[in-house]
């Protein structure tokens, strides 16, 4: 038997195909050249933009005109089935099994755990998942509903991962999470603490999360105590690696957000002596002071951060309801730029948002203009399914004034530069 995989979309999709590879490989399964000659093919999807949907409906479409020739299963998985199998009216996979009739099994990603080393692509760079899915709930994003709930990878697993991958030769290595920087949350003070979305009865991890239940989190000192008494006592035992490390904090709009590890971990990363180690993607409400700090004296830590912005403008932040304005995370900017004089920065931005008006876009393109972003990762809006902007606002920014502002923001931050490399 041999196996195809095709992957579409972002780096934790190309982790989870390294993983499902493995799986197949473990079947005595091997590799086709090309799904001309494969068994067995599967799509890892992806439906951050409509787009992205449509091309696999289209791959799918003429796969099945290659089933009337021969035979061969065809396996879909990722974000698309993440998205059916959590919506619980049951309205999109229907839509997909009927859009996609030649599909023989629609596949969780849940369903494919960490029990066997992932079959890598590069000898030299690795991915190591930290966390999956996403607690925020930014209006425009499907990624709550396609990955579920945030939940952090148990912290030695990590660890181990990453010397195995010392041991192994590799030189550079990119941890990677929805929302990498509040890594840890979840380990701290239980996941059923954390806001519960539409869960799957497996985990992307594969393994029950365990920590601190039924705790509140009044302040650090106070989470802290709690945590190394428990540990001390022996009723948390698994928390005792965290029994001396202090939960970091980011204050922002006034109140404390959730502990996080992520500091901790990236310098205990960042000391196994990597040549570079790398991580996306952060979130400036989670960009804490200890986390500059760690990047700062650990010069094998990327001086490229990529920080999505998704607008320059305070009133779409707000309708997107990403928490931060302009001027907060130009100040996070600025304080980046004074710890770390090297850095450089890239970023995600969205144009033509639900009711973006010229002034308010013209704020992004000065904001683009104050950071000078090394790269930009540049989207339309497109409306998704089940997200709060499709059901409370109206995509009513033309196509053509979409696709005005997009080419405006590429000549100004992506054309002057004919090549990148994040170092």
């Amino acid at each position: 038997m041999k196996y195809f995989i095709k992957t579409f979309g972002c780096q934790q999709n190309h982790s989870d195909s390294e993983r499902i590879e493995s799986t197949l490989k473990a079947r005595r399964m091997t590799k086709a050249r090309s799904y001309k000659t494969a068994d067995y093919i599967v799509i890892n999807t992806c439906m951050i933009r409509e787009s992205a949907e449509n091309r696999v409906y289209g791959l799918v479409n003429n796969l099945g005109k290659l089933k009337k020739e021969r035979s061969f299963k065809i396996i879909v998985t990722g974000c698309m089935v993440g998205l059916a199998f959590r919506d619980k009216t049951g309205k999109y996979l229907k839509k997909i099994r009927e859009t996609m009739p030649e599909v023989d099994e629609f596949l969780p990603i849940e369903e494919i755990g960490f029990d066997n080393a992932p079959v890598r692509q590069d000898r030299i760079s690795a991915w190591v998942p930290i966390s999956n899915g996403c607690n925020n709930f930014c209006t425009f994003c499907i990624v709550p509903f396609t990955r579920g709930r945030e939940i952090s990878r148990p912290y030695q697993d990590i660890i181990d991962e990453c010397r195995q991958l010392k041991k192994k030769g590799y030189k550079n290595i990119t941890l990677l999470g929805q929302n990498v920087n509040s890594y840890g949350a979840d380990l701290l003070v239980g996941e059923n603490n954390i806001q519960v979305m539409r869960d799957l009865p497996k985990k992307y991890f594969g393994k029950k999360q365990t920590g601190v239940e039924g705790l509140g989190i009044p302040t650090a000192r106070r989470l802290d105590d709690l945590l190394v008494g428990r540990a001390l006592a022996g009723k948390d035992p698994i928390q005792a690696p965290f029994a001396e490390i202090k939960p970091v904090y980011v204050k922002h709009l006034g109140r404390y957000r959730i502990p996080t590890l992520f500091p901790h971990l990236l310098e205990e990363v960042a000391k196994m002596n990597f040549e570079k180690v790398d991580f996306i993607s952060s979130n400036p409400w989670d960009f804490s002071d200890e986390l500059i700090s760690v990047i700062a004296k650990n010069k094998n830590i990327t001086r490229l951060i990529h920080l999505p912005i998704q607008s320059g403008d305070d009133n779409v932040l707000k309708r997107m309801n990403r928490w931060y304005t302009q001027k907060q995370y130009l100040n996070l900017i600025t304080k980046l730029k004074k710890k770390i004089p090297a850095i450089k920065f890239s970023t995600d931005i969205i144009v033509g948002f639900c009711g973006e008006t010229e002034k308010e876009f013209r704020n992004t393109v000065s904001l683009a203009k104050k950071v000078g972003f090394e790269k930009a990762y540049l989207a339309m809006y497109s409306s998704r399914f089940g997200t709060a902007a499709t059901k409370n606002f109206k995509d009513d920014i033309p196509h053509t004034i979409k696709e005005k502002r997009w080419l405006t923001l590429e000549k100004l931050i992506n054309r002057p530069r004919l090549s990148l490399s994040r170092n």
